[in-house]
């Protein structure tokens, strides 16, 4: 029987599992096909491939600063350099303005922080139960699983719906509301564009992303990513999949019209909804745990939108369980 069984392999969740495992058994399962949450690195070939989701991290705390300051050293994460573009006027470059991204990827922390831990991947967490002093989990291919212990670090409404009837607190009765985009991978001809990232003041294109700039592989095609704002995610995110075509020609076109690029030719899109990208209103504890029944949350949306909130809840949920 295991001792920890936790559910997502994003920051929190691999965050938490690195801590975990020196001390006790641990498994963690996730339901997409690898390592990373809204950390996601979309491959085309070998090396080439798109930051899905989030696309760099800025730290903070001195915690965090102190953790991507190791990282840095062991080569999982470096410096984004280049010109960030702001297209709205009102708001000048900030050039003091961190960015770091993974050398390989932004999942880079969490494929770190997992190494040596064993992962099931494609494994749907569909039903709980607490049978006397232990889970017993059950995955949506119908395998399960028993441990002593288990840890959520998935978005709000699916640690509710699966867990609410065993939390005695308040925690579910806040109200978090996970703001939601599309995100649009796009590969064209080589433009000669000379910008890392474009920020926008537009109702439905929040930012672009030139994946090149990231000096991860040279290629002889231009990488974009195009990512929504939450405004418009948070409408046509529910039924994106039945329009996919028209809503990647939508950011598509904003692209263009909004950065003057030209574009003569494309090569491949993907378009992808985060129906649960983060949450923007900070809650008043940063984990769950009781003791009483080794059940523990954790999770960006209990500190706000950026990753650094998900792995600052891990810590705190570790020192709680510690």
């Amino acid at each position: 029987m295991l001792d920890f069984c936790i559910i997502g392999s994003g920051i929190s969740g691999s965050t938490i599992a690195n801590y975990l495992k020196k001390n006790n058994s641990v498994k963690v399962f996730d339901k997409a096909r690898g390592a990373g949450g809204r950390s996601s690195f979309k491959r085309y070939q070998g090396k080439i491939g798109f930051d899905h989701g989030l696309q760099y991290l800025s730290p903070r705390s001195k915690e965090f600063k102190s953790f991507t300051n190791k990282l840095i050293k062991k080569k999982i994460l470096k410096h984004w350099k280049g010109n960030h573009e702001f297209l709205n006027q009102k708001v000048k470059r900030d050039k003091k303005h961190v960015k770091l991204i993974g050398v390989k990827g932004n999942n880079d922390i969490s494929k770190f922080l997992l190494k040596n831990i064993s992962c099931n991947f494609q494994s749907e967490l569909s039903e709980i139960k607490r049978q006397k002093d232990y889970w017993y989990l059950r995955f949506n291919d119908n395998k399960y699983f028993y441990s002593k212990n288990l840890i959520l670090s998935i978005p709000f409404p699916q640690a509710k719906k699966l867990s609410s009837r065993f939390v005695k607190t308040k925690l579910f009765k806040n109200k978090v509301i996970m703001n939601s985009s599309l995100t649009v991978l796009l590969m064209t001809n080589k433009t000669g564009n000379k910008s890392s990232s474009f920020f926008t003041n537009d109702k439905v294109l929040g930012w672009v992303s030139n994946e090149n700039s990231k000096k991860r592989f040279n290629y002889n095609k231009d990488l974009w990513v195009l990512q929504s704002t939450f405004e418009y995610g948070k409408k046509h995110t529910d039924n994106y999949r039945d329009k996919k075509k028209f809503y990647t020609n939508v950011l598509i076109n904003k692209f263009k019209k909004l950065t003057k690029i030209k574009i003569r030719k494309i090569y491949f899109t993907h378009i992808h909804g985060w129906k649960y990208s983060s949450n923007s209103t900070p809650l008043k504890t940063q984990s769950y745990w009781d003791k009483r029944i080794g059940l523990g949350i954790c999770g960006d949306w209990f500190g706000g939108p950026r990753l650094e909130n998900g792995w600052l809840s891990a810590k705190d949920l570790y020192n709680k369980i510690k």
